[in-house]
């Protein structure tokens, strides 16, 4: 009696809210709604978490007192929860709860940046991760995946720590995911930011350069080779001003001090009349310079000329003398027109050398530090690309390094093999160019117009592989079963809806579901393993998740890719408008969401198009122009043929690796567990477009269509659901039917667990290209289940797939 008596006082004691009209009854369950954490379906600010974050896990916190037993509970990986000798009805303080719950799990934050020059209305949006307890990312080394010169860190050489540090926004350091085909969570969150136009230059600049003539800049471009003269003011400002600029001061006040020449410098490349380089089609530098002849020698004079401005400018920016807060400032406020200018100048710098000059561009001589590198490159690109005609371009390639004639392939092989690339994404077409210039075989003169004003687009060579940008949907579809270097994925397979050799553009339109300020304002919250804040927390609240390992399900390989189609866009045939790009031509005609679920058909039934559909051999000899397509993969799925059309550019986010898992999930991060093979039955998942569940966050038109956006039929909607409600059967976390998916929370996570044969993985992102869904992508291998479904949590998205590269034997 007396210790149910001492039992019933620490009750009281740890639950003081809990007693009600005289009678202790038990403290409900927690939920993000009850607290001062607001759900993303609310789209309204957060508080701040009034609780400091500490490193170490041993201190207490809160007003909990520390375990006066000294209980350790670092025992090593989770295996069951609650842990051996801990029962579920025990409450935790914030040091303990930390180390068994928190401990190695990635802490997302999101950031919010204002854009220099530029009104509030235009932002930048950035996310960060920590407490992982390891070095490992969520993206792609850069020497693995040949995307170093992508990227540029203006303050300093070396890799960039945020993704606010690169020239390039959104960043590509932080751009692709570990796995292939997938994206990193920042680029998720920065896809979202708003940025302004190009800013306008003033032209009526005080200070005015001088006529050089070309045998002059190239004497001073190789003196800047040794460096900038810094330690001499006199002659510094003398070679300057004598034979560069003209000092409005000379007789009362010379701009002799570093931050005059500096400010002059600017003044004189805010100038009109010189190259954006800000503008994408003038990001293919080389393009000014390949051409030596007489016919282009303004042009070539003209780029020498803004280039030497430029590396002066660099040069005294990137001085001992400048103080480096000072640099840090000038570098992020100054226009992006001259920040374009020193990427340029820094390239230069880093990467050429000027051997001999004359008079006359014939007589200049360049020598390419990183031409070895590129070689090596680019032959290791063809080879695990496994390019169709490899052994001659191979021998081709070596006989042009040989002869040192690889820079005078084209402007894109130039560019390539200089190392003068600009940062963005202009990189992934200048490889493919030069391996297609490179390779002798005449079927390449198809290829030619491949260029990164089209980035989603792809193409079909020899009938063999088709190649499909990074960006694409196509790509990011098919990756699983490919290789991706280099901002390609590849060798993929052929279709015959294409020519023998045949670019493809493809068309697809934008999904409704989109990353808000709020979001990345509330992220942390959103995201938090041990859920809203509080002074305790129960262990009953939580729970060890896994995926389902049963042998048969998950080795089950009933899922395998059909067939690749793609359907012309007649609307589009002629190219784009003039004075628009592809992709905004794309999304001017963009198709239509699915107009109704995808609906099965006998794979006994020929897989083939009909004769009048299938180009002939000389129809596809004579109509090898690049076109429009819209793009759809078929599968076939335990006996039955399934279409699904690649409708939205959704995205793919790599899951950020943790240590030390299994972790517990919070009660309140809900998620339906499904096959891949069990899919095709979930139909308009969450009510996107309001068939069934839960409603959504976003405006409907008149006729109930969220954002002027078509649903899928109601009748086969209808069907799929069993004609049950959205949120029926879904009471606890990852309980429900197949049969009955829809949805019913808008912020419930669908969980695929896609093991097995890639195909599975494939299916798993077309079902989310076609409903138009986001999703993260994780290997249990890296990150645990709990993990993976706080990050979408974080990401705003609603679809996880899971994979196991190290079980299904793809950890190549």
């Amino acid at each position: 009696m007396e210790e149910l008596k001492k039992k019933g006082f620490w009750k009281l004691f740890r639950s003081k809210s809990s007693a009600k009209d005289g009678r202790l009854e038990d403290e409900p369950l927690r939920r993000v709604s009850d607290s001062d954490v607001l759900g993303r379906s609310s789209r309204r600010p957060s508080t701040r978490r009034r609780r400091p974050r500490r490193t170490d896990p041993n201190a207490a916190k809160g007003k909990g007192r520390e375990d006066p037993h000294g209980t350790p509970y670092d025992l090593g990986p989770l295996t069951e929860w609650p842990p051996s000798g801990m029962s579920s009805h025990e409450e935790l303080n914030l040091g303990p709860a930390m180390q068994l719950i928190s401990r190695g799990v990635p802490a997302f934050k999101g950031h919010k940046r204002p854009i220099p020059h530029a009104s509030d209305h235009y932002y930048a949006l950035f996310a960060t991760a920590a407490g992982n307890r390891g070095d490992e990312t969520d993206a792609a080394n850069p020497h693995d995946s040949m995307t170093q010169l992508m990227t540029l860190r203006l303050a300093e050489s070396g890799p960039a720590t945020y993704p606010w540090e690169t020239l390039e926004q959104p960043s590509y350091s932080f751009f692709f995911g570990k796995r292939p085909g997938t994206i990193t969570l920042n680029h998720w969150v920065s896809l979202a930011g708003i940025a302004p136009a190009t800013i306008k230059l003033r032209d009526d600049a005080g200070v005015a350069p001088r006529e050089v003539d070309l045998e002059t800049i190239f004497e001073r471009l190789r003196e800047l080779d040794r460096g900038l003269e810094d330690d001499d003011e006199e002659l510094m400002y003398r070679n300057l001003y004598k034979g560069l600029l003209k000092d409005p001061d000379k007789y009362l006040s010379p701009h002799k001090t570093l931050d005059k020449q500096i400010t002059d410098l600017i003044m004189v490349l805010s100038r009109s009349d010189w190259v954006d380089f800000t503008i994408p089609k003038n990001q293919v530098i080389t393009k000014f310079i390949f051409d030596t002849s007489p016919a282009n020698s303004q042009t070539y004079h003209k780029f020498f000329h803004q280039l030497l401005l430029s590396l002066e400018l660099e040069l005294r920016i990137q001085s001992r003398h400048h103080m480096t807060d000072a640099k840090e400032k000038l570098l992020t406020h100054i226009p992006p027109t001259i920040q374009w200018n020193l990427a340029v100048a820094r390239r230069w710098r880093d990467n050429i050398r000027v051997d001999a000059y004359g008079e006359t561009p014939e007589q200049v001589e360049l020598r390419y530090k990183l031409r070895r590198r590129q070689v090596k490159m680019l032959k290791r690109f063809a080879q695990m690309m496994k390019w169709p005609n490899l052994n001659e371009t191979i021998d081709s390639l070596k006989r042009r390094d040989i002869d040192c004639t690889l820079d005078l392939v084209s402007s894109h092989a130039m560019a390539f093999f200089s190392g003068l690339v600009l940062p963005g994404p202009t990189f992934p077409f200048l490889i493919m160019n030069s391996l297609i210039d490179i390779d002798p075989d005449r079927a390449t003169d198809d290829l030619t117009l491949l260029t990164h004003a089209h980035p989603n687009c792809g193409f079909q060579y020899r009938n063999s592989y088709t190649y499909w940008t990074a960006t694409s949907i196509v790509g990011k579809v098919l990756a699983p079963t490919c290789r991706s270097l280099a901002g390609w994925v590849g060798p993929a397979r052929p279709t015959a809806d294409l020519a023998r050799n045949q670019i493809a553009r493809i068309r697809s339109r934008r999904p409704p579901n989109r990353v808000t300020p709020e979001d990345m304002r509330s992220m942390s919250e959103r995201s938090d393993p041990l859920g809203p804040p509080a002074q305790i927390f129960p262990v009953k609240e939580y729970a060890l998740v896994a995926p389902d390992r049963d042998d048969d399900a998950y080795l089950a390989d009933l899922v395998r890719i059909e067939l690749l189609n793609l359907r012309p866009c007649p609307e589009l045939l002629g190219g784009p408008r003039p004075g628009t790009s592809s992709s905004s031509a794309a999304a001017a005609a963009a198709p239509p969401p699915p107009s109704s679920s995808p609906m099965p058909t006998a794979a006994t039934t020929t897989t083939t198009r009909p004769a009048s559909t299938t180009p002939s051999t000389a129809t596809a000899s004579t109509n090898t122009a690049p076109r429009y397509f819209d793009a759809s993969i078929q599968f076939a799925i335990d006996g039955v043929s399934w279409p699904l059309r690649l409708a939205f550019d959704v995205s793919f986010v790599s899951a950020w690796p943790c240590s030390d898992g299994p972790h517990p999930l919070f009660f309140d991060y809900v998620y339906t567990p499904v096959k891949a093979d069990e899919l095709v039955k979930v139909r308009d998942w969450n009510g996107l477009y309001g068939g069934g569940g839960g409603g959504s966050g976003h405006s409907r038109d008149g006729n109930g269509n969220q954002n002027g956006v078509s649903p899928p039929a109601a009748a086969a909607a209808a069907a799929a659901n069993g004609g049950g409600g959205g949120g029926a059967g879904l009471g606890r976390t990852g309980v429900s039917s197949p049969s009955t998916l829809s949805g019913g929370d808008e912020e419930r996570v669908l969980v695929v667990e896609a093991f097995g044969v890639p195909d599975n993985e494939v299916l798993a992102r077309a079902w989310c290209a076609h409903w138009g869904l986001s999703a993260v992508v994780a290997d249990v291998g890296r990150t645990c289940m709990a993990c993976a479904i706080r990050e979408a949590y974080a990401a705003a998205v609603t679809v996880v797939i899971l994979v196991d590269d190290e079980q299904d034997g793809r950890e190549d």
